[in-house]
């Protein structure tokens, strides 16, 4: 089969799905990714999977140029490879689900959304809200199927009448690639006065980075040489951006480290006791599921997906959503764990990733998913 692969970055095909359409390739499938040009383009042709680029912004509002999104997909799905129109369209990102099930629609193919998240749409009610949930009725009920990467998301649509629920899934989210991130190595028993606390996100306010800061300033009163640091993408096109004066301020003030992004976030989490996220809701976070693998604590919010990662005083902690001082005090209670206590919590984490979200699960499923839509039009 022809098969497009759509997101609204090309870093997110390169990071979350490259194996994925590697894996499709494999099994004999013609594969093209399909997103908007960055540094990452050029990784993926690397690899062997043609790139296409469309012109798709993640927060653009702009109907005009909404639109040409939608009709630069349509113009790709219709003659995409070689002249030849896809049979299937696998799409991620709110709106490259949206836009590409659009395409779809008038091309009249078939497509299957992975909905990785409700986005800030639905965290912040709005007049968007509306908008977001009038294109998901319109667009995800003509789906082929529709794979959620939490429980709660899924009933939320089969609930509310978004989708069908006999094409309703939940995968494991994107999975864990378990041979690249393995066991790493405990970092030398410290102090509990000097633990090392990483967040691994975009410096977003809705993935609980302000809550971050703010507990590190509550738990380096009482414990002046933990380190708290942040790692990820800054001044990202997003109303919830956190800005790099605000970053500067922070560190200037001495409550955090911040690391620009990196394609290899291992050496950082190894050297870290704790991965953080407080995000306010999630797909399943990717970072905390990398974390487990690499026997890693973590403490997360007791929210939509975070919840899904960790089981709570096991393989580490739950805290309450845009609560810094309980997430302080979680902090707290782990940092006052034995180090044996700590290491146990790590060893239990890989051995729930390694059970249920490895990215096998979730390759495996695909594959059959194709498989079984092989031999038709692809034609709704």
């Amino acid at each position: 089969m022809r098969i497009a692969v759509v997101s609204n970055t090309a870093w997110y095909l390169f990071n979350f799905r490259l194996n994925l359409m590697l894996a499709l390739k494999a099994a004999g499938h013609t594969v093209v990714a399909v997103a908007p040009l960055d540094d990452y383009a050029s990784r993926i042709s690397a690899a062997g999977i043609e790139f296409k680029a469309i012109p798709l912004s993640g927060s653009g509002t702009n109907p005009w140029s909404e639109l040409r999104s939608v009709i630069k997909l349509l113009s790709i799905f219709t003659h995409g490879i070689n002249g030849h129109r896809i049979d299937m369209v696998l799409s991620y990102t709110p709106k490259g689900n949206l836009y590409s099930a659009l395409a779809c629609q008038v091309a009249g193919m078939a497509y299957v959304p992975n909905i990785s998240g409700l986005g800030r749409a639905f965290i912040k009610k709005s007049m968007v809200t509306l908008v977001v949930k009038a294109l998901y009725r319109l667009t995800m009920k003509r789906a082929l199927h529709v794979f959620f990467q939490n429980n709660e998301d899924m009933a939320s649509f089969v609930e509310a009448g978004l989708v069908k629920a006999d094409r309703a899934e939940r995968l494991p989210g994107s999975g864990v690639d378990l041979k690249r991130f393995q066991i790493a190595p405990w970092p030398a028993e410290r102090s509990p006065n000097g633990l090392t606390f990483l967040l691994v996100c975009r410096m977003m306010w809705d993935k609980g980075v302000g809550e971050y800061v703010e507990a590190a300033r509550q738990v380096r009163t009482l414990f002046p040489n933990a380190r708290f640091q942040l790692l990820g993408f800054l001044d990202v096109a997003n109303p919830s951006a956190i800005s790099r004066q605000q970053m500067n301020a922070w560190e200037a003030e001495g409550i955090v480290t911040y690391f620009s992004p990196t394609d290899d976030v291992r050496p950082f989490m190894a050297n870290a006791d704790c991965v953080v996220l407080p995000s306010y809701r999630e797909g399943v976070p990717r970072t905390l599921l990398e974390a487990g693998a690499m026997a890693r604590p973590v403490i997360t919010t007791d929210a939509p997906g975070c919840r899904d990662t960790v089981l709570d005083g096991k393989t580490g902690f739950l805290c309450h959503v845009a609560n810094a001082q309980d997430l302080a005090q979680k902090i707290m209670q782990f940092i006052l764990l034995t180090h044996e206590q700590r290491q146990e919590m790590g060893r239990q984490g890989r051995i729930f990733v390694e059970n249920l979200f490895d990215e096998q699960i979730v390759l495996d499923r695909y594959l059959q998913l194709v498989k079984s839509a092989e031999g038709r039009s692809g034609r709704l």
